[in-house]
């Protein structure tokens, strides 16, 4: 029985045929979809979570937000400020996707970040 995915056994291993385009595709249909009906009412929405790293004074931080140009990068969390495409943190993984008015923006920092509280959930619509 299969559950929608084909399934071939070759030995020990077992593999899947059929898995899609992974999480880089949403990325792109959700910019285009969401971000494009943002940008029309000139709009953008970020939501992220930090914590302190005990004993530490660095921060976790995982970020993201869609929208118009100018609202996208804005509506991330204030102590994100200046690290996106940045290198000054332990790990720093940003990403940006600008399709037409629209633009999504993703970001995971480790490390020192000026103004992160011990705990935050943001969510932010500008």
């Amino acid at each position: 029985m299969t559950t929608g995915m084909e399934e071939r056994r070759t030995g020990s291993r077992l593999h899947y045929r059929n898995r899609g385009c992974g999480c880089g595709c949403g990325g792109f249909f959700f910019v285009l979809t969401v971000g494009i009906l943002l940008a029309i009412f000139n709009a953008g929405i970020g939501i992220g979570i930090s914590i302190r790293i005990p004993l530490t004074s660095s921060n976790v931080t995982v970020a993201g937000s869609v929208g118009a140009k100018d609202k996208a990068v804005r509506a991330l969390p204030e102590y994100t400020e200046g690290r996106l495409g940045g290198n000054q943190n332990f790990i720093n993984n940003s990403t940006t996707m600008t399709i037409g008015p629209a633009e999504g923006a993703a970001l995971i920092v480790v490390g020192k970040q000026d103004g992160a509280p011990a705990f935050d959930l943001h969510i932010d619509i500008r």
